[in-house]
């Protein structure tokens, strides 16, 4: 994703921060809303959903932590990255931002050019499609345009769920999702199915990536669900 065109949400109840903010990711070139609180922050997300969420930890009623672990919960935002703005500094801090799902934190205070280089460095991480739409993790390209994937050189044919899960699976590489995470990011929150389902199209997408020796990218996290993982 080129950062000059990415939409950033501000939250932040200080509003002297929130237009320092504002004002430097404006000269950057970023398209930047702000919000004062989490309610405004919903609206905001409502009306249109941002590339990159920068969020206070400390906020008056609903906590920075709370809006995110909520926005994580719901599977229409739960995939817009986030990075903490945080005065803590404690690693158990630390640790609560990032089980809370945030993808990067920044102490305050911080400069103007360290925060923009924050976000360019979590979009990178978090779009992971190139301008011609091929999606890249090891030896696999997945091109979303004409919907082939290539495992190793050779292409490989997938069933339409084992090419939807294989595509959430390469843009969301290293994460652990349980089943019903599985269920509603790619069957969606209206399928009512047995989470069973997901284990058979695991097997199904292992099956047409093992002549390429790539189906131990698809791993199992024992107790949870699955992750996508290519150990490059």
């Amino acid at each position: 994703m080129n950062a000059n065109q990415a939409q950033v949400l501000v939250v932040d109840d200080e509003s002297a921060i929130r237009d320092m903010i504002q004002f430097a990711l404006r000269r950057a070139g970023m398209d930047v809303e702000g919000a004062a609180d989490a309610k405004e922050a919903l609206s905001r997300i409502s009306d249109r959903k941002p590339d990159i969420i920068l969020m206070d930890w400390m906020m008056p009623g609903v906590s920075g932590i709370e809006l995110t672990r909520r926005l994580r919960r719901e599977p229409v935002t739960s995939d817009i990255p986030i990075i903490m703005l945080t005065a803590k500094v404690t690693e158990d801090d630390k640790v609560a931002g990032l089980e809370a799902g945030t993808d990067d934190y920044i102490i305050k205070p911080f400069s103007p050019r360290e925060l923009i280089a924050r976000i360019n460095a979590v979009l990178r991480r978090t779009s992971p499609a190139d301008d011609e739409g091929r999606i890249t993790a090891g030896k696999l390209v997945l091109d979303t345009v004409s919907r082939r994937v290539i495992a190793d050189g050779q292409e490989i044919h997938l069933g339409p769920t084992e090419y939807r899960l294989l595509e959430f699976f390469m843009s969301n590489q290293g994460r652990a999702y349980s089943r019903s995470q599985l269920l509603d990011h790619v069957w969606g929150t209206n399928a009512y199915l047995e989470e069973r389902t997901v284990d058979v199209h695991i097997r199904r997408l292992r099956k047409a990536l093992h002549p390429a020796g790539l189906d131990e990218y698809v791993q199992t996290v024992r107790g949870h669900g699955y992750r996508f993982l290519t150990g490059d």
